[in-house]
């Protein structure tokens, strides 16, 4: 028979399985809730920003930094520290360490976190796929479309969310042939049917989704997105039709201006 498990081993079990879900946990942390792409108030201006070093508006230094890498406020007693502070802990200045040249944000003294965040900086190729501004280019947050993972500025995420499922075709037609395309890439902007999204001589895990095979981007099924495809206004009667309302804008401008010249002769 095995031998019955202590007291002991299954707590030392419980917690491996636990430290083995947060370091899964952070790998999948989304852009919003990383610590260097937090919102943060200036102490003196009061405006609401990313988290930064110096105030974008009147350049101010916060009172209490928070590290982005870490994401804490308050250095404890700790042997990681390159600033050493026995029997104390550290807050403001006295616990910075740098200044990331990316995402111009305060990072700590610890020494992880100083060899690590400038290579793992969330917001190194962060430019807004609309408006084409950089981190240094406005103060405001950095999101991901949640269709195409491009980044947004604060600005324009809500505008391209919703032009964001558009293909760039007339119908939803896979590329390669004629057929019904049942996967999509919203990168691309492009349906695939279930032949051609395989390639050859790759091997694909069994439930999951295939990749595109012209960016390598993760499809999903058309059915499961509401995307919509590109269309066309041709033809008179449309064109008419604008013309038609066009002038009678400038009809009613133009009585709108006689009647003001009226006025103002009578009036003298």
């Amino acid at each position: 028979m095995p031998k019955k498990k202590t007291g002991a081993r299954k707590k030392a079990e419980k917690q491996s399985q636990r430290q083995k879900l947060i370091r899964t946990m952070k790998d999948n942390i989304s852009l919003a809730d990383r610590p260097c792409n937090i919102l943060m108030e200036c102490d003196h201006c009061g405006t609401k920003q990313r988290n930064r070093a110096f105030c974008y508006m009147c350049m101010s230094v916060q009172k209490l930094p928070v590290c982005a890498q870490c994401g804490k406020q308050k250095c404890m007693k700790s042997s990681d520290c390159v600033v050493r502070h026995p029997g104390q802990h550290t807050t403001g200045l006295q616990m910075v360490g740098a200044i990331c040249d990316i995402c111009e944000a305060w990072v700590c003294h610890g020494r992880k976190c100083l060899s690590v965040h400038t290579c793992e900086c969330p917001l190194l190729d962060a430019e807004c796929l609309e408006c084409e501004r950089g981190v240094w280019d406005h103060g405001g947050r950095m999101y991901q479309c949640s269709f195409c993972n491009c980044f947004l500025c604060e600005d324009d995420q809500f505008e391209h969310q919703a032009t964001c499922q558009v293909l760039e075709s007339e119908d939803y037609k896979c590329k390669s042939c004629n057929r019904h395309g049942q996967y999509s890439c919203m990168q691309c902007k492009m349906c695939f049917c279930e032949e051609h999204i395989k390639r050859k001589g790759v091997v694909y895990k069994r439930n999951q989704s295939f990749p595109c095979p012209k960016c390598g981007y993760q499809t999903l099924e058309t059915k499961d997105l509401s995307v919509s495809i590109r269309k066309h206004e041709y033809g008179r009667q449309t064109t008419a039709v604008a013309e038609e309302s066009l002038e009678q804008n400038f009809a009613s401008l133009s009585v709108y201006v006689h009647g003001a010249d009226e006025h103002d002769s009578d009036t003298t």
